[in-house]
């Protein structure tokens, strides 16, 4: 089996502790913004570092990243 296989995808574990948190704050994203926030420079690293060519299912596409940093 490939070393790439094993990985799980990129900016996973930061997805699944948003989840957590969503999960425990019964979706009050306002006490999860850290974990967004994380999330999503996970994303913007990953893009950067892929030329934009990157793929993770848990990022949305590079505009949205992008977009969501300027804004938050």
């Amino acid at each position: 089996m490939s070393k790439e296989r094993t990985q799980e995808p990129p900016c996973q574990a930061e997805a699944c502790d948003l989840q957590v948190c969503l999960n425990k704050n019964t979706y009050s994203p306002e006490k999860c913004d850290a974990h967004v926030r994380r999330l999503y420079e996970c994303c913007r690293a990953m893009y950067d570092a892929t030329d934009g060519k990157g793929e993770s299912t848990a990022c949305p596409n590079r505009r949205v990243v992008k977009r969501w940093l300027e804004n938050h």
